[in-house]
């Protein structure tokens, strides 16, 4: 009877998933309301609301379909930059949806094939927890096609699985649902970059105008970021890292410094930022859903595709300033 039972459940399960009604048609049919639904489902809603903010270039970081921390503060800077009234608690309103709308009307879900170049490899088998054991990999690669069809999409491997239910993405040829988020890049060169370490978001403004925004992880206990103004003096894509002893990093035991090779699994991702304060940078990470949610090693932590997207709208010199949110509100 006991497996009997458990197996009605597993059925049950499996035809009533958490993600039951979510595809493609859901989200790009998608519309607000007035309200959302307070439970941790996926939202075709939010789905749709995060697709479009990246587009806007107002990154939420990585898309799952949660009203999360990354996606509130993106639809904050979004009304901001809007004129539109911002409350903290219904981040999304009727008219900041409007002016969501309105950015494009591009299916947010579209269809794509996966390419013998998607299943190659190399794929690492497991990525290390430690930092020490990374130095000996040849290289530091995704873990799986998955992983990397979601980051190219800028997905949680969540939302890919459940929007793709029985479809394997190691198979060249299999059709699959994914995010619509290519956008043309903005014409205009980033003039001033604004790092929040009290709202943990990074800004890029055209002169006056903003043009970009980023979830982020700024600073640790153990390696503060710096205050002040810093200048961009290098941009790296597929950087190596290296590990400097001096900075005692919990859990590091070398007292020798190493080397890690390039990788979008490598601890600072596929771009480096270097800005002119030693050992300090803008740059990408290994593990998108932790963006703001845990400490970075001192630096300031992007996605991987929100560190190349800044990268690509920067150049050598530009001012980068560290600000705290009392220095802001005194501006």
């Amino acid at each position: 009877m006991i497996r009997l039972f458990a197996g009605m459940m597993l059925l049950v399960c499996l035809v009533c998933p958490a993600f039951a009604g979510l595809d493609a048609a859901a989200i790009n049919n998608a519309e607000f309301k007035g309200k959302l639904a307070g439970d941790d489902k996926i939202n075709p809603v939010i789905v749709k609301a995060q697709v479009l903010l990246d587009r806007a270039s107002f990154s939420p970081g990585e898309i799952d379909g949660k009203l999360g921390e990354n996606a509130q503060k993106a639809l904050r800077a979004f009304a901001e930059a809007k004129g539109l009234a911002v409350s903290n608690k219904q981040p999304l309103t009727s008219e900041i949806w409007g002016a969501l709308l309105a950015t494009g009307s591009d299916p947010i879900v579209v269809d794509y094939k996966i390419t013998e170049k998607d299943v190659k490899g190399p794929f690492l088998k497991k990525l290390p927890a430690k930092m020490e054991d990374l130095k000996g990999l040849n290289s530091l690669d995704y873990t799986s096609p998955r992983e990397a069809i979601a980051e190219r999409f800028h997905m949680s491997e969540a939302l890919l699985a459940a929007l793709n239910p029985g479809k394997k993405f190691d198979e060249a040829g299999q059709t699959i649902a994914v995010m619509n988020v290519a956008v043309k890049e903005s014409k205009s060169a980033v003039t001033r970059v604004e790092v929040d370490k009290t709202s943990q978001t990074v800004k890029a403004f055209a002169n006056s105008e903003l043009i970009a925004f980023f979830p982020a992880t700024v600073g640790s206990e153990e390696k503060p970021s710096p205050s002040g103004v810093l200048k961009v003096i290098s941009i790296d894509a597929n950087p190596y890292y290296r590990y400097n002893p001096d900075y005692k990093f919990k859990g590091v035991k070398s007292k020798r410094a190493f080397k890690i090779k390039p990788g979008p699994n490598n601890p600072v991702g596929s771009q480096w930022i270097g800005l002119s304060a030693e050992g300090f940078g803008i740059h990408g990470t290994a593990n998108p859903s932790k963006v703001s949610k845990a400490e970075s090693h001192g630096c300031v932590r992007l996605t991987n595709w929100d560190a190349d997207k800044l990268a690509r709208l920067l150049k050598k010199g530009v001012e980068v300033v560290f600000i705290e949110r009392e220095a802001a509100n005194k501006k």
